[in-house]
């Protein structure tokens, strides 16, 4: 039900741009916004970004791109170097509002070649699964202590749905992954939405017109109430992936759903 409520989000934005092929996304996604003021509403977003490892110049300029305004990092136990710490500490300390979640244990696909990639899918014991994610969280609630949510965030947004009433044996509080799924799981589950890569194209930056026509669609979903209108709209990204087409859209974006008085960027962290 949700999946066939996020097409039809998808269908009415696309039709919508079809109508007028010189639309702007940007003026669509203003409208949008307008439409929860004109309701006495605020769209709520907030921002995921995977893969986090290691400092660096594109962390730097992703954490410096966020400024005030909430952070959720997801970070692949297996990789993260302890000084990745002392970054994330600067930027709270600067004022930044930051949560780091768990990417998995080692971001290693454990799909066979004739299926889509995916760590914790249903191709190794859940046992063995279970033990993992627990190793991935005590490394880092070692390595970054109150700033650590026991989220799971799994690598390529998959995971087996046996897996997910079990995460609790993990010691993982709740699940992040991509679109309206598992959302009649438990209270604890809080999705993204917006992807800005074209991760089966060019992998680069996805386009205005794509990347806002999926913003627009989970808003309008959620106004119009076809899905529960109390998640959030997810942001997701990953600053080792970005051009700087992607940087360019970012600092807009996060730009005006901040100005806007029914946009209110919050952190998703609270809510799973």
């Amino acid at each position: 039900m949700m999946d066939r409520a996020q097409t039809v989000g998808a269908s009415d934005v696309a039709d919508d741009l079809a109508r007028s092929p010189r639309s702007d996304p940007w003026a669509m996604l203003g409208a949008e916004l307008d439409a929860w003021q004109a309701v006495g509403r605020r769209a709520t977003f907030w921002w995921r970004d995977d893969d986090a490892t290691r400092p660096g110049i594109k962390l730097s300029r992703l954490l410096d791109l966020a400024g005030t305004i909430p952070l959720t990092l997801a970070v692949i136990p297996a990789r993260a170097r302890p000084e990745l710490d002392n970054t994330l500490a600067a930027h709270r300390e600067a004022g930044g509002r930051l949560s780091v979640v768990q990417h998995g244990f080692d971001h290693r696909n454990h799909a066979p070649m004739t299926e889509k990639k995916a760590e914790y899918g249903p191709h190794r014991p859940l046992a063995t699964m279970i033990a993992e994610l627990a190793d991935g969280c005590r490394i880092l609630e070692s390595l970054f202590g109150e700033r650590f949510r026991p989220i799971l965030t799994p690598p390529w947004n998959r995971i087996a749905p046996a897996l997910v009433p079990r995460l609790g044996e993990a010691g993982l509080a709740g699940l992040s992954v991509f679109g309206d799924r598992f959302l009649d799981s438990g209270p604890n589950v809080v999705n993204t939405h917006i992807d800005i890569i074209d991760w089966r194209g060019n992998r680069g930056f996805a386009g205005d017109e794509a990347v806002l026509g999926a913003a627009v669609g989970s808003l309008r979903l959620r106004r119009k109430e076809v899905i529960e209108s109390g998640p959030p709209t997810g942001l997701l990204t990953h600053h080792v992936a970005h051009d700087e087409a992607s940087w360019q859209f970012l600092e807009r974006f996060v730009a005006v759903v901040a100005d806007h008085p029914a946009g209110l960027w919050i952190d998703g962290t609270t809510i799973a």
